[in-house]
């Protein structure tokens, strides 16, 4: 596996990362966890060393997986968790609230630091002056290495950046999710921020296994809520998986390493985290990094998004309503 470099302080990463959430959160019922320590372990020996969580996911169970599945091999591996979208009182970033939640994570995650640390989502009550300022202040006391924001805007990461610098910023990119490119990733490509696409699969669509037909369990899967994943919306939204498809036959490979692999193509600071709850899920999702499209491929793909117009919004009205993108 090869590695990327995230952000101007150095923060090395293999080109693929893994989203731990779905393992515990979000995507269906969460896995025993025998069989998440089995997948997260996986994963490391077949070369993915940046792991994704947050004290969200659960809440709270996926940090204690992921620090249970990486503790034998802590100091190979990078952890990016996150802070500030739960709390008594909702999103909460005040420094005292970010203090506690480091302390709390790095007891689940069985560590003494925090690799890679986010804002999970922007806090209107708190400047984010002042949350970079504690970032700045966690990583001069050594329990975080790295600092990082999600779903984050242009501005917000500008001034951010200037008390802090910022490693990484994760929001939600894909080929059929491409809001980042106008004003986000610009603004990493000047500053020298990574970028880590959260949903680089379309959050499961772009497998090419999501029909009309699909139903998802309100009760443990959040698409259930998406308005781009309604019957109506899964049939307007085929034709981008036809699209992958016929890239995918003619490079020998599947829909997901196309769509991971364009990913990887648009930038050299940019590491996608797609969410991975079976080993062969891992075994799939890895080749694409070794996928190298031709520049034919790549302006057919764009050539073809021309043509789709996209229905349902990516993410529900709550949901939306946290993000700056």
């Amino acid at each position: 596996m090869k590695t990327r470099i995230l952000g101007t302080q150095g923060l090395e990463a293999s080109a693929l990362g893994m989203g731990c959430m779905n393992l515990s959160f979000g995507t269906g019922k969460a896995v025993d966890i025998n069989e998440g320590i089995k997948v997260i372990r996986s994963a490391y020996k077949k070369g993915i060393t940046f792991f994704d969580t947050a004290e969200a996911y659960g809440p709270f169970t996926n940090e204690e997986l992921v620090g249970e599945s990486l503790k034998p091999f802590r100091k190979e591996v990078v952890i990016a968790t996150k802070f500030g979208m739960i709390s008594d009182t909702g999103i909460n970033s005040k420094p005292e609230h970010i203090r506690k939640v480091v302390e709390a994570s790095l007891k689940r995650l069985q560590t003494d630091y925090i690799d890679l640390l986010y804002q999970h989502r922007v806090d209107p009550n708190v400047p984010i002056e002042d949350v970079a300022g504690t970032i700045k202040d966690l990583i001069q006391e050594g329990k975080v290495k790295y600092f990082g924001l999600s779903e984050a805007g242009a501005e917000t990461i500008q001034r951010a950046h200037e008390i802090q610098p910022v490693s990484a910023v994760q929001n939600q990119y894909s080929i059929w999710t491409r809001e980042p490119e106008v004003k986000v990733l610009p603004l990493c490509d000047a500053l020298g921020i990574g970028f880590v696409p959260w949903g680089p699969i379309g959050t499961g669509f772009l497998t090419g296994k999501i029909t009309p037909d699909t139903k998802f369990d309100s009760d443990t899967d959040l698409r259930a809520a998406f308005p781009r994943f309604t019957s109506e919306a899964i049939r307007a939204n085929m034709p981008v998986v036809e699209l992958l498809t016929k890239i995918a036959n003619r490079n020998n490979a599947t829909p997901v390493q196309i769509a991971l692999a364009w990913l990887l193509a648009q930038k050299p600071f940019i590491v996608p985290i797609p969410g991975m709850d079976k080993i062969e899920y891992l075994d799939d999702n890895i080749k694409s990094a070794a996928v190298e499209l031709s520049i034919k491929d790549l302006q057919e793909i764009e050539e073809g998004l021309a043509k789709i117009t996209f229905q349902g919004a990516r993410l529900n009205g709550g949901l939306l309503g946290l993000s700056e993108e």
